[in-house]
């Protein structure tokens, strides 16, 4: 940024700036008004708008639009799987030029050394990674997690001059009951002034009071109006969460209106790379809210100004002087298609393409599974006529709890294709303890065969789902093989396999590689009956345990609800 002297000089003309953007159709997130005008950059701010200016190099924007580049205010980069800088060779192109991560989910395979793998690995890109720092490690005590961090271990965190907070609060049970630890964080953050994200699906009432008043004002859990807008009248930030899974744009649209849309923000939270490619990240967001009816405007400030201003990001959101020139120019307002992205007053993508290269240095990472395969054993005895079954709801994250009879074969329960129901493992990786958590499943839908993966939130252990055991096994022992990932197994074979090196999360490769493993890798889980659109997505999440209703960690199967354990056949 130049010297406070220089942005007076050139903003009054006196000297010549970088760069000029000339006659561009201006969004201004503050008015919400569209204005033809110049845009003047030097040294990576904007310092001018307006007629009259002059440029060492000048552009002709007269037939786009120019506004500020998108923010996402949530998401887990590692849920797309993609190291930081092919993420950021994926959304930059399509406008984003930040983002506010929350790396729980690496934290919580590798604590503190993964924390500092993403503060390291996204040091040089263009895109700017701002980072929260983790709440929940682990997230609950009913599972085992990688690692286990403190409020002491996050005050060093919180020096970082991308670290903007305490990221998404998901043990709400343990801020209402005033754990120790859980308040030892929160009273961390107030007392360095810094913002805290929230977690807190489905809470209301006096709960919802009190978790607020603890010093959480932000939720991309809503899934219903009626939700959101109790949530917005207490004072929270809502998230309007659109990913890979979670699909809750069109249901809470409705609820944003010219009087709250300053509360309201874009995230996208989980994204996988064929989302990434065929959709789009924050660009998509924007996008599906103007088709649902959201003044485009309004929409673009959901995205910018809302979350720049939300974490305190003052020099950013907006095509203002003083502001950094991160800017992308648009061919319209409806498609949303990006034609040219800016960052620093640098042209770093055209036309769909990442116009950059990988950082000079990549941080190497720690191997992450130690599951040793002569110790699985995935026989269940049959203890009573009806079982807890875990229901998948497809386009969400909760579950249901069933009640069902069970298919048993010499006193052991079996995977009942007919009915759907199958098997269910979550299998320790971090500390090798051989913990093995046995459940079931309906609505993956295979009908032979095996899925496995180490991508299993929060704590990240190895899930496997199948049609008999030992196409589990062999599923289990070929991601053991290559420090984690994603497979498909069925007869014996394996049919494809995704290997996830960095944490078991990860993959280094080019996007579109990833991308392309991934289409071979759903082609083989679709072959083996699912019909889930991404069963993998789903299985993630189902060693949840924040998220109503049933849940199955390494540690047995879990009410949510209740928040604890309960026995897989019912009494």
């Amino acid at each position: 940024m130049p010297s406070l002297d220089r942005i007076i000089r050139y903003g009054r003309g006196e000297e010549m700036p970088d760069l000029l953007l000339r006659g561009g159709k201006v969004i201004n997130v503050f008015t919400g008004e569209i204005l033809q005008t110049d845009i003047a950059v030097a040294e990576g701010t904007i310092v001018g708008l307006g007629e009259g200016y002059d440029a060492i190099d000048i552009i002709d924007l007269s037939d786009r639009y120019v506004c500020p580049g998108l923010i996402d205010g949530h998401l887990h980069i590692e849920s797309t799987m993609l190291s930081p800088y092919q993420f950021a060779r994926a959304v930059v192109p399509r406008g984003t030029t930040a983002v506010v991560c929350d790396p729980h989910e690496i934290a919580n395979v590798l604590g503190m050394d993964g924390i500092q793998y993403m503060l390291e690995a996204s040091e040089a890109l263009p895109l700017t990674v701002f980072v929260m720092a983790p709440s929940c490690v682990p997230a609950t005590h009913l599972e085992t997690s990688g690692a286990v961090i403190s409020a002491r271990d996050l005050m060093p965190l919180f020096a970082h001059p991308r670290v903007l907070g305490l990221a998404e609060v998901m043990n709400f049970p343990g801020v209402l009951h005033c754990v120790p630890e859980v308040l030892a964080k929160l009273d961390a953050s107030i007392q360095q002034g810094l913002v805290i994200d929230g977690h807190a699906p489905g809470l209301t009432g006096r709960d919802l009071q009190a978790y607020i008043a603890a010093g959480v004002d932000s939720d991309h859990e809503c899934t219903r109006p009626e939700e959101a807008i109790e949530k917005l009248r207490a004072g929270m930030y809502l998230f309007i969460r659109e990913g890979s899974t979670e699909h809750n744009l069109a249901a809470l649209l409705p609820v944003v209106t010219r009087d709250n849309v300053h509360r309201c923000l874009l995230v996208s939270d989980d994204r996988h790379p064929a989302d990434l490619m065929d959709l789009g990240h924050m660009d998509y967001s924007v996008r599906l809210a103007v088709q649902g009816g959201l003044d485009p405007v309004m929409a673009i400030q959901m995205a910018t100004l809302n979350v720049a201003e939300r974490f305190r990001l003052r020099n950013r959101g907006a095509v203002a002087p003083g502001y950094r020139a991160d800017l992308i120019v648009l061919e319209d307002l409806k498609d949303f298609s990006v034609d040219r992205v800016f960052i620093r007053g640098e042209l770093v993508a055209e036309h769909g393409k990442a116009l950059f290269g990988a950082p000079p240095e990549t941080p190497s990472v720690l191997p992450s599974v130690n599951i040793s395969p002569g110790d699985l054993n995935f026989e269940i005895p049959v203890q009573g006529e009806e079982a807890r079954v875990i229901g998948v709801i497809e386009g969400q994250i909760w579950t249901e709890s069933l009640r069902l009879s069970v298919r048993s074969s010499a006193g052991l329960v079996m995977s009942d294709v007919d009915r759907d129901i199958l098997k269910l493992a979550v299998i320790e990786r971090h500390h090798g303890t051989g913990n093995i958590g046995l459940g079931l499943v309906k609505g993956i839908g295979l009908k032979r065969g095996a899925l496995a993966s180490t991508v299993a939130h929060d704590s990240h252990n190895l899930i496997v789902v199948g049609t008999d055991d030992r196409d589990m096994l062999l599923a289990v022992q070929a991601l053991i093989e290559v420090d984690g990932g994603l497979v498909a197994a069925a007869d014996g074979e394996i049919l494809k396999r995704l290997p996830l090196p960095i944490a078991g999360l990860m993959s280094e490769a080019p996007f579109e590689s990833v991308r392309t493993e991934m289409d071979d890798l759903l082609t083989a889980a679709h072959g083996l009956g699912s019909p889930l659109k991404n069963p993998f997505m789903t299985l993630s999440f189902l060693a949840l345990p924040v998220i109503p209703r049933l849940r199955l960690t390494d540690m047995g199967l879990v009410d949510v609800n209740r928040f604890d354990f309960v026995p897989l056949f019912i009494s």
